[in-house]
């Protein structure tokens, strides 16, 4: 089950997740959807079972418990905005560990 932390950074923006918080050097990478903009973002990493959205000053930090249920919540993350007709994919940000670690959850086709 995983845990659920909302909070708020109303002074923020996504670039401070994309540059520092949820960068690729930390396994970090970008959920693309057409809502990106300065103030909508998610980011996944799929190797310690993360997922970060923020929206309008608005956090949501999922810590999923183990593999499956990350492979659970990226499921219905992906399928949420696909059926909003907001996906694009993931963006594995030419991470190997990364990339390898989606493709192992079976992803490899929502890579981008």
């Amino acid at each position: 089950m995983p845990t659920i932390t909302r909070g708020s950074d109303f002074m923020g923006d996504r670039y401070k997740y994309d540059l520092k918080r949820c960068t690729s050097d930390k396994g970090w990478a970008q959920v693309d959807t057409k809502q990106d903009a300065s103030y909508y973002g998610t980011w996944a990493n799929p190797l310690t079972f993360e997922l970060m959205n923020y929206c309008e000053g608005d956090t949501t930090h999922t810590q999923c418990s183990d593999e499956q249920d990350f492979i659970h919540a990226m499921a219905e993350c992906i399928a949420w905005n696909t059926e909003h007709d907001y996906w694009i994919g993931i963006d594995g940000m030419c991470n190997p560990a990364i990339i390898q670690a989606f493709t192992r959850m079976r992803f490899a086709d929502a890579l981008h």
